[in-house]
């Protein structure tokens, strides 16, 4: 793959494509070096920030003549080590965060282009000034940039109704391993001229070349939510909740997701002023959200019948609707907060699985049921978005010494139980955070040989060299 030594004058042929401001010193690379979660440390050759496609063209090239593997990086918050090198240092960083701006809006169009390195919640805000909604969110939406959520193809909270990165990309600028740039930043909804280049990047991870800029879609600003905290016994009565708001509003339901009690419990733990939302603590809840572009008290009253007849039914066993904004966003930095909560409390071994939504309730009660078997004392933290059928199951001990000592001793035995069982009921062993190093190997026994055949062959034809990204995916 990369046969050639790292050149010693590798910095300063850099620097002359990219300029001083964009070569990070060396006793401040550690920031890139090392991934979100503390698992995955790494030893660049160095740190590269362009601030145009012309650079990153340039650095590309130059990198792609000397053989020098290259790692593509946003806001480095991938859950699974795919936005950092390795520990060989002969591999480049190359950060796209000095590549956020917005190039343009086009309201009547309902997209807007912006730059790799763009903030998503800064992009969420120029939609918002033109009264337009980009859908895309999650808990990272503060620091994650959209070319990483493209190059993972990202769900988050608004999947439901609004679909995965994928669904919300109209086209891309990509350079390519070899320095060249593809130019797809067209903001068409149909163009039936052949091949659809950018899915073939959208959810590679880096391993196929860089995203540069994109044209996303926009939608209508909702002039009306309601949102809920509800209580139910089980995930079972969660799946069947959902099935009757869709039959009682339709696709004005935009979150649906669930969370077990030991997610909130980490939550009051470690996240200040935080509160339970009910009286009362049970096993399992949903947070629920409709929208619509109507103004005026109709959703709400709507989410309150349907929530009343399934209260009369006992699908629900207790809920509360907020009453302004204020608690609406309450609700919401309690799910959000899960992650960080759980970073706070120790490691944990992680998956980010699906299945269809109608075996939610399959997935957590046999995976349980046989992680419990092997391991009697074990903690399992889930929640997700069961709307899509992508639930994080996540799994440690309640002490953070014994914790730590079972993600190392156990986590290949744990993680083949989950990953076991998520085959049986049809799903992905990954459904929003990709693979990146996390899932790499694991990912030969999940997937045919036919189709990781298939992914090779695109690798080699538009990476031949190996450059991109490599050990991560394939």
């Amino acid at each position: 793959m990369n046969d050639l030594a790292v050149p010693r004058d590798l910095l300063a042929r850099l620097a002359a494509v990219v300029g001083e401001r964009g070569i990070v010193p060396p006793a401040e690379q550690a920031p890139y070096e090392n991934d979100w979660r503390d698992q995955w440390h790494g030893r660049a050759a160095c740190v590269v920030r362009p601030a145009s496609v012309e650079e990153v063209s340039g650095v590309v090239g130059l990198l792609a003549e000397l053989r020098v593997p290259i790692v593509p990086q946003g806001g480095n918050t991938s859950m699974c080590g795919g936005s950092v090198p390795d520990t060989s240092g002969t591999q480049v960083v190359v950060n796209l965060s000095r590549m956020n701006r917005i190039r343009d809006v086009d309201a009547l169009n309902n997209t807007i282009t912006v730059e790799a390195g763009c903030v998503l919640a800064h992009l969420q805000e120029a939609a918002a000034k033109v009264d337009r909604l980009f859908p895309l969110s999650l808990g990272a939406e503060g620091s994650c940039e959209i070319g990483g959520n493209l190059s993972t193809n990202a769900g988050g909270t608004g999947v439901l109704k609004y679909g995965n990165t994928r669904e919300l990309v109209l086209g891309l600028e990509v350079v390519l391993p070899d320095g060249r740039v593809w130019n797809g930043l067209r903001s068409l909804r149909k163009d039936n001229t052949g091949y659809d280049l950018k899915h073939l990047f959208v959810g590679a991870e880096g391993t196929l070349g860089i995203i540069t800029a994109a044209v996303v879609k926009l939608f209508p600003r909702p002039r009306s939510q309601a949102t809920a905290f509800v209580a139910v016994e089980d995930p079972a009565a969660a799946v069947a909740l959902l099935s009757k708001l869709r039959e009682a509003v339709g696709d004005r339901v935009t979150g649906f997701e669930l969370v077990s009690r030991p997610c909130l419990d980490l939550v009051y733990r470690h996240i200040p002023n935080t509160r339970d939302p009910l009286p009362q603590p049970h096993p399992w809840y949903v947070l629920v959200e409709l929208s619509d572009s109507t103004q005026g008290p109709a959703l709400g009253e709507l989410l309150e019948g349907a929530l009343g007849a399934a209260a009369e039914e006992g699908v629900i066993v207790d809920a509360v609707l907020a009453m302004s904004d204020t608690q609406r966003l309450d609700f919401w930095r309690l799910r959000e907060s899960i992650s960080e909560a759980q970073k706070i409390d120790g490691v944990s071994i992680k998956h980010d699985v699906s299945v269809p939504v109608s075996k939610v309730p399959d997935l957590i009660e046999i995976a349980g049921r046989r992680l419990v078997e092997k391991f009697p004392d074990i903690r399992i933290v889930a929640f997700g978005h069961v709307g899509d059928g992508n639930i994080h199951y996540n799994c440690g001990k309640p002490d953070s010494a014994a914790a730590r000592d079972f993600f190392a001793g156990e986590s290949p035995e744990v993680n083949h139980v989950v990953y076991e069982v998520v085959r049986e009921l049809g799903g992905s062993i990954s459904a929003e955070h990709g693979l990146g190093v996390l899932k790499r190997d694991e990912i030969r026994e999940y997937k045919s040989a036919l189709e990781l055949g298939l992914m090779r062959a695109i690798k080699r034809t538009l990476d031949p060299h190996g450059i991109m990204n490599p050990g991560k995916v394939l």
